[in-house]
């Protein structure tokens, strides 16, 4: 770093070398994002004409900095740690690492259906991770590809997403497999991925590497689907539920389409916009008075 900064050759780096260095730096950084975010979101086009240098750069938002995505996995790996060092002494336990569910941050956080009045674990159940690959697999599309779309979209339009799909993916699986806990943030991943994937279907010419990036995601889902299928098949202690990665899914679509931001807006997309929103609300709305108003569908509730 002295060599290549060293402008004089005098073997220090004196104020304005250093100042001259940090300002490249940091330059070099923002070109990096910037060309990381142009190949996950669309550019948007020029409206008359040429479009202007940095108009792309424009979208993009470092302050604050996107780190709600970050925020999340880490708090998901403290989660994750506390389970396993509370397990690593423990003689009886000869599951594999984190597959307990028994540990104090899942027994507070993982949405059990026997105690659905602790309403918080709709939402907390996604801090909790049952396996170190069901984790790793979870925060490779959380940092990966959230934190691009903080950049773009800002934080709390992503934040919004991933959230209504952890909330969905609770509901729908309380109310397709009532009796079934439910841990991890599948359902907000999911949530990222359907939302992304509509962009990238809805901007195909615009984007780079659309077609790439289909692939990759599809890949993924497919994958993470089958090792969740197949844990669930020949784990007979696996009573973990699958349904949030659908339910997050389509409430990735829905609700993306109504709050991730268009940098190209047409008058169909704006139907869509209110249809979308209207119908997650639909569905949101119906989940929540089924619970309120058929208490027997459900399992008995454990208050102690």
């Amino acid at each position: 770093i002295l060599k290549l900064n060293d402008n004089d050759n005098n073997g220090n780096l004196d104020f304005e070398e250093f100042y001259s260095m940090s300002k490249r730096h940091k330059w070099m950084i923002r070109n990096l994002l910037t060309s990381y975010c142009r190949m996950i979101v669309p550019p948007p086009k020029p409206l008359e004409g040429d479009q202007l240098d940095g108009a792309y750069e424009k979208q993009m938002s470092v302050c604050p900095p996107p780190l709600t995505m970050v925020i999340f996995s880490v708090v998901e790996i403290i989660m994750f740690l506390i389970d396993v060092i509370h397990f690593q002494d423990d003689p009886d336990n000869n599951r594999r690492i984190g597959e307990s569910t028994n540990g104090p941050a899942a027994t507070l956080f993982i949405y059990n259906p026997y105690k659905r009045y602790e309403s918080w674990r709709f939402v907390t159940y996604m801090f909790v991770h049952v396996g170190l690959m069901h984790l790793f697999m979870n925060l490779i599309i959380q940092i990966f590809l959230g934190v691009a779309l903080e950049l773009v979209h800002h934080w709390w339009r992503v934040a919004l997403v991933y959230l209504a799909g952890v909330v969905a993916g609770s509901m729908g699986t309380s109310l397709t497999s009532p009796r079934i806990f439910l841990a991890g943030a599948s359902g907000g991943v999911y949530a990222l991925i359907t939302a992304h994937i509509a962009t990238i279907i809805m901007n195909w010419k615009e984007m780079e590497y659309a077609i790439v990036q289909l692939f990759v995601f599809l890949i993924f889902c497919f994958t993470d689907l089958g090792t969740s299928i197949y844990r669930h098949l020949t784990d007979q202690h696996d009573q973990i539920g699958y349904m949030a990665h659908l339910s997050g899914a389509v409430a990735g679509l829905l609700v993306g389409i109504g709050v991730l931001r268009n940098l190209e807006v047409r008058r169909w997309e704006r139907i869509l916009w209110w249809i979308a929103v209207i119908f997650f609300f639909a569905l949101m709305m119906t989940g929540i008075l089924i619970h309120f108003f058929l208490p027997d569908y459900f399992p008995r509730q454990e208050y102690h």
